[in-house]
């Protein structure tokens, strides 16, 4: 073992060329020592285990300290070594970290826990407990875990299947979201290996198959683009990038391509000595080749929340392959590799604090915070993970200040990610000076601006909205100052989860009318005069109509008000009026389609940035090779469903597009439509004519 522990030595001397080592040393012959005759399954001593663990953070330029805790991280479970023994031995520091991996470990499922999900969560809090006490210990975690993929392969079946979905889940994009690159890609491409063996060889093979090409390919741009920089006078270094296999598998699969046509298989990246010298590189790529639209990203600008900070770009060169590119400064490709390990405070012979481990540290410790609110398992995980997964969604504030969130993030999150006082009291959000539904997904680039009032509280589903960890748990904590969640009990949220009563909705009726008129969207009623009714008080998120007056423009009711339905009143004078973030459109359309693989996935994408939300959907075979596409999607206007038809109709395979004769408002009162349904001459047949109607619309469909 000795040639191995040299070789530990050797990296961290190479890292830390004047630091004392002295302490490595004493945790590895107490560590050898402990483990005596241990072995594991492989028939290697198990201290090799300790020493490759401690070897994978000195890579990435860890302290002394935490490589002396690696050595010794088994100890306390695998050895007869106490904590108080291991204390007196290295001091609190070394003993609370390795009694944190060691926590990590002995924390079982409980009984009940029975479906992956349960087990998912239950992981994630041992993960987070442990980052609340110190984020070491989650760096130690991962190496570990790091190094028994690598040797994983004398494990039982069902132990290793269990693993390595526990690694893509969790293990992998906790990685990312450090921003320790080179052990995110090697977890994927380990866990990958043995989950999907049959992809994985597959995709191998291809990969192995061009290899030759590619390399050559990829060495004569290198040499291209290095003469091309010199000639412009920018320094740099250019390199291949290899990509890995299960995030080319992830780009097959989740963009329905073959292998040949994913992107960015074949990559470069560009190193510069200065930021400047980044932009000068980009000008340098794009007067080569032409940039391909919407593949370019700048993270340099917008850094990413894991501290990454890069030029993303892809451009089609003169053979029509795509190639991407990254461009980065020297101290940005060791934050790329390192991630927070690149900031660590607790290096030897830092003095000065770093904002952005600082600002990372928040997060992580905020993590904690989050889970012990969580309503279910289900949700801990689903915000939890969409936090440690990679986040490409950068909107500004009126004032210009970049704010990243999670894919699928809405107005609320943002309001909530600004300040929680700022969402508790948000009652509306314009979105590049348009009004949107408080579930609009948000999109990069998007300017967003949050309208308040003061008397404005959070409603219970709010937490149907929002998708972020912090958004849920300020919401749930303001519903318990208001009384309308059950208080959490202190042992229980330590080891379980709330059971949460759901009261019923509030409204509120206290808004003045300026602040109401700027959630109020009406059909065809731009710059008109608009009142609200005194003898219903319409309130934001009920079911209103408006009707227009002779004196006062319109005058806004409750769809099931008495005194309107008892009036005599004209049907023309009456126009459709909704609140902003509560859709009113519930829109029937038909698709006639190629039947294709992927066809289904090309019209939900296409649509996807449109913000609609699809409640009912039916694909049926029609003739001659065509298939139907019905659903039913909820709108906020009219202009958005003419989009909507505009953009299937470009979509590949798509033969025709049809709106249906339009739905009843999708928020309107379901009895009060009832009652006039029955009250309308012939009434009592509409839905079986509804019925017909469909039936006839499918088999039109067949014959087109």
């Amino acid at each position: 073992m000795r040639a191995e522990f040299g070789k530990l030595l050797k990296q961290i001397r190479k890292n830390q060329p004047s630091v004392d080592v002295e302490l490595v040393r004493k945790a590895y012959r107490v560590a050898n020592e402990a483990h005596a005759g241990q072995r594991r399954l492989s028939g290697d001593p198990y201290i090799l285990h300790t020493i490759e663990v401690a070897h994978i953070l000195a890579q990435i330029r860890l302290d002394t300290t935490t490589i002396a805790a690696a050595l010794l991280h088994d100890v306390l479970e695998d050895t007869p070594m106490t904590y108080e023994e291991l204390r007196i031995q290295f001091g609190p520091e070394i003993a609370n970290l390795v009694d944190g991996v060691t926590k990590i470990g002995a924390l079982s499922f409980p009984a009940e826990a029975a479906s992956r999900e349960e087990k998912q969560a239950v992981n994630l809090r041992k993960m987070l407990v442990a980052t609340a006490q110190d984020v070491r210990v989650v760096l130690i975690k991962l190496a570990d875990r790091l190094h028994n993929l690598r040797t994983i392969e004398y494990l039982p079946h069902e132990k290793i299947q269990r693993i390595c979905r526990e690694t893509l889940d969790l293990y992998a994009p906790l990685a990312h979201r450090l921003g320790i690159a080179s052990w995110k890609w090697e977890l994927e491409d380990h866990a990958f290996h043995y989950t999907n063996p049959d992809d994985y060889k597959r995709l191998a093979a291809l990969v192995a198959m061009k290899r030759r090409e590619r390399e050559a390919w990829l060495k004569e741009t290198c040499k291209f683009l290095e003469e091309r920089l010199a000639e412009a006078e920018v320094p740099a270094r250019v390199i291949g990038r290899p990509k890995h296999l299960y995030s080319i598998h992830q780009k097959m699969v989740n963009d329905g391509k073959e292998f040949d046509h994913v992107n960015d298989v074949l990559a470069v990246r560009i190193i510069t000595q200065t930021v400047g010298g980044c932009y000068n590189a980009l000008g340098v790529v794009h007067h080569l080749w032409p940039p391909v639209p919407g593949r370019f990203k700048d993270y340099i600008a917008m850094p990413k929340t894991n501290l990454y900070q890069s030029i993303h770009t892809t451009v089609m060169r003169e053979n029509g392959r795509p190639l991407e590119v990254q461009i980065r400064t020297e101290d940005m490709d060791w934050t790329a590799r390192e991630g927070i390990a690149a900031h660590w405070l607790y290096k030897e012979g830092r003095k000065r604090a770093d904002a952005k481990l600082d600002s990372q540290l928040r997060w992580l410790r905020q993590m904690y915070e989050w889970l012990q609110d969580a309503h279910a398992p289900g949700e801990l995980v689903d915000s939890v993970m969409r936090d440690v997964e990679e986040s490409d969604i950068y909107v500004f504030t009126p004032k210009g200040e970049v704010k990243e969130l999670p894919k699928g993030a809405t107005p609320l999150d943002f309001a909530y990610m600004v300040h929680s006082q700022i969402g508790h009291t948000c009652i509306g959000a314009r979105v590049n000076e348009r009004m949107v539904p408080l579930r609009y997904n948000l999109q990069t680039g998007d300017v967003v601006e949050i309208l308040t009032s003061k008397s404005q509280t959070p409603h219970l589903d709010w937490l149907d909205i929002v998708v972020t960890g912090k958004a849920r748990t300020r919401i749930r904590q303001r519903l318990r100052e208001m009384g309308e969640l059950e208080p959490l009990d202190s042992q229980i949220r330590r080891h379980t989860v709330d059971q949460i009563t759901e009261p019923r909705r509030r409204v509120s009726h206290d808004l003045d009318d300026a602040t109401k008129e700027k959630m109020l969207r009406i059909e065809g009623g731009k710059g008109i005069a608009v009142s609200f009714a005194k003898c219903c008080n319409p309130a934001p998120y009920l079911p209103i109509i408006g009707y227009i007056t002779k004196g006062a423009g319109i005058t806004i009711h409750l769809v099931d008000c008495r005194n309107f339905a008892n009036s005599k009143r004209d049907p023309e004078r009456m126009v459709a009026a909704s609140w902003s973030g509560d859709p009113s459109l519930r829109v029937d359309i038909r698709v006639v389609t190629a039947r294709r693989p992927n066809m289904l996935a090309d019209i939900t994408n296409a649509i996807r940035p449109m913000n609609v939300s699809i409640t009912q959907a039916q694909y049926l075979p029609g003739e001659d090779g065509k298939s139907v596409l019905e659903c039913t999607f909820e709108a906020p206007d009219r202009h958005t469903v003419d989009s909507i038809q505009r953009t299937l109709r470009t979509v590949s395979g798509v033969y025709d597009v049809e709106v249906l004769p339009a739905h009843e408002p999708a928020k309107a009162d379901r009895r009060a439509a009832q009652r006039s349904a029955r009250k309308a001459p012939g009434g009592k047949g509409l839905a079986d004519k509804a019925t017909r109607r469909r039936a006839a619309n499918r088999k039109s469909a067949a014959k087109t």
